[in-house]
């Protein structure tokens, strides 16, 4: 039972139950992202109210908490209002990335080697070649220099880091006893899940959902937008920053497969060349002194 509390094997259980986000998004696209967010964060934050009385984290706590989930997630629906969703998309993944790159900055006694850089940078292309695809091999990044989209990529990089700089706070507070237990996450995602509500209110038009959207938007809840991050934080507590941050790449290529498998399209020639660069980075950073 031990490797189940493994934070590699944590780590992977919050990066298969994000790989579906893509997907319930897609069956979900009609609902208004703010609602959506809204209602999914509440659902995820009920397992955890039967724990309530662990929630007495201090002030600090309670504003990182909602700083990682609510602040992440706005700027993230930002972005997609203001530029081009897989280019946006593609930005967003930024996050590994800063997580690996600031550890040292963050952590006390972290230090990177290059084989970390190596395979931080190798999980970036092969990130990149599993979200752009065909589109990469064509164009290349060119369409990321569109001026008319600067805000909306903008908008990308502050929501990676603001979940790398989260994640990183978290393992802080928690090497210097003023960490927070991750049950606590409940009451992060309540809190988040309110703000959500209020955005909707105050950005989005309302919308009737049915039956459907609301089984679904539980799953979601309960799954991507609920025990990941419960899962996300035991890991990062436990592990190592920078193996995880690595690790986290699989996220991307895990979605694009599960995407293509649930429309029925081919898998391509870059999904190959991103498993292995992705499966390689992190074979290289589990190797990395």
């Amino acid at each position: 039972m031990s490797a189940f509390r493994s934070p590699t094997v944590l780590a992977l259980a919050a990066i298969a139950l994000w790989s579906s986000l893509a997907l319930l998004g897609t069956l979900l696209s009609h609902i208004p992202p703010f609602l959506l967010t809204g209602i999914t964060l509440l659902v995820g934050s009920v397992p955890a109210w039967p724990f309530f009385r662990q929630w007495r984290v201090s002030w600090a706590a309670l504003a990182l908490g909602v700083y990682g989930l609510f602040g992440f997630h706005f700027f993230l629906f930002m972005a997609l209002r203001h530029a081009p969703a897989v280019e946006a998309n593609l930005v967003n993944y930024l996050w590994p990335l800063g997580i690996v790159l600031m550890a040292p900055v963050f952590l006390p006694g972290v230090r990177l080697s290059a084989a970390h850089l190596l395979a931080a940078l190798t999980g970036f292309v092969g990130a990149a070649i599993a979200i752009l695809g065909d589109t990469l091999l064509h164009s290349g990044l060119s369409g990321l220099a569109s001026k008319g989209f600067a805000g909306g990529y903008l908008a990308a990089a502050v929501s990676a880091f603001i979940w790398a700089s989260y994640s990183l706070m978290g393992k802080r507070m928690s090497l210097t006893g003023r960490g927070f237990p991750t049950v606590a996450i409940g009451l992060f995602g309540l809190v988040s899940g309110v703000l959500s509500l209020l955005c909707h209110a105050l950005l989005e038009s309302a919308v009737t959902l049915s039956a459907r959207d609301w089984l679904l938007t539980v799953v979601m809840g309960l799954g991507p937008l609920g025990a990941a991050f419960f899962l996300w934080d035991a890991a990062l507590k436990n592990g190592d920053a920078r193996k995880i941050g690595i690790l986290s790449y699989i996220t991307p290529l895990a979605s694009t497969v599960l995407l293509l498998l649930a429309t029925g399209r081919m898998l391509t020639w870059g999904i190959g060349l991103a498993t292995v660069l992705i499966l390689g980075a992190a074979v290289l950073a589990s190797r990395a002194k």
